[in-house]
């Protein structure tokens, strides 16, 4: 069967959809899996919902904004979609968008927001020529933003994204983030670069936007150096931790764990099932 490209799907047939998919691939382990499927698959229409509704409640894309920005990377498409075994429904969702050049929607965007052509942005990164990853959303339900919920569903995605990453041999990333997105991957320790020397810009109902570059090889190394400094009371780190006192070295000690677990895999490696 294959997945329809629509990004309205209704709660029946999200829930049977992930209840079917399941029930094809049992396992004792956990809550959550993240299932890593391709664009014709039935779970994708399931993280096109999630897009979607995220995306709409945050910056007002709704499904027709989202079909026509989206629409054209369809087949450029990998979607990760983490799903509640407990509840039979998804959690949160991610989306890939692989290709060379302004084959990927950040690189086909961007000269249009930050005065750079697409051949300039890819000179200065060293990309012409090779496949790019752009990591075109991130999404996660609001029922799973609160406590230890949150932090194993983005978790859990942003460790995907490495393994899957690694397995395909990905050299180049971009991706376009909002202030909050940013500022929690800085957090996490992703070492981003501005694309092409860019500045923040207004961007698909995003008031401040940015577009960026990392090598991906740089991507577990800093995750993992993040998760060193984090572990200590006063060190410098990368992105912001806004609580202080007693509060803010509890920020710490928890976000060091995420940077651990999602730069050493421990505990989330099990839950990822690749989906050929």
């Amino acid at each position: 069967m294959q997945a329809t490209t629509a990004y309205d799907l209704d709660v029946l047939e999200i829930e049977r959809v992930t209840v079917e998919f399941l029930a094809k691939n049992p396992s004792p382990v956990g809550q959550y899996v993240c299932a890593v499927v391709g664009p014709e698959h039935p779970l994708a229409g399931v993280g096109r919902a999630v897009e979607r509704q995220i995306f709409e409640e945050a910056f007002g894309n709704d499904a027709g904004t989202m079909a026509t920005e989206y629409g054209p990377y369809e087949s450029k498409s990998l979607f990760f979609v983490v799903l509640d075994r407990r509840r039979g429904m998804p959690a949160g969702a991610g989306r890939i968008i692989e290709g060379h050049g302004g084959e990927v929607k950040t690189i086909h965007d961007a000269p249009a927001h930050i005065g750079v052509d697409t051949t300039g942005i890819l000179a200065a990164h060293g990309m012409t020529g090779k496949k790019v990853w752009d990591f075109a959303t991130v999404a996660v339900l609001p029922e799973y933003r609160g406590g230890r919920s949150a932090l194993t569903v983005s978790s859990l995605l942003y460790r995907t994204f490495l393994v899957t990453g690694a397995r395909a041999g990905i050299k180049h990333v971009v991706t376009m983030l909002d202030r909050g997105a940013f500022r929690n991957m800085l957090l996490l320790g992703v070492p981003f670069e501005p694309l092409a020397g860019s500045e923040p810009f207004e961007y698909l109902g995003s008031a401040e936007n940015r577009a960026l570059y990392v090598p991906f090889e740089t991507l577990a190394p800093g995750i993992a150096r993040q998760a060193g400094r984090l572990g200590w009371p006063f060190g410098t780190i990368t992105g912001e931790i806004r609580a202080k006192g007693l509060r803010r070295l509890l920020v710490r000690r928890v976000a060091a764990g995420v940077s651990r677990r999602v730069s050493s895999g421990r505990g989330l490696d099990r839950h990822i099932l690749l989906i050929d």
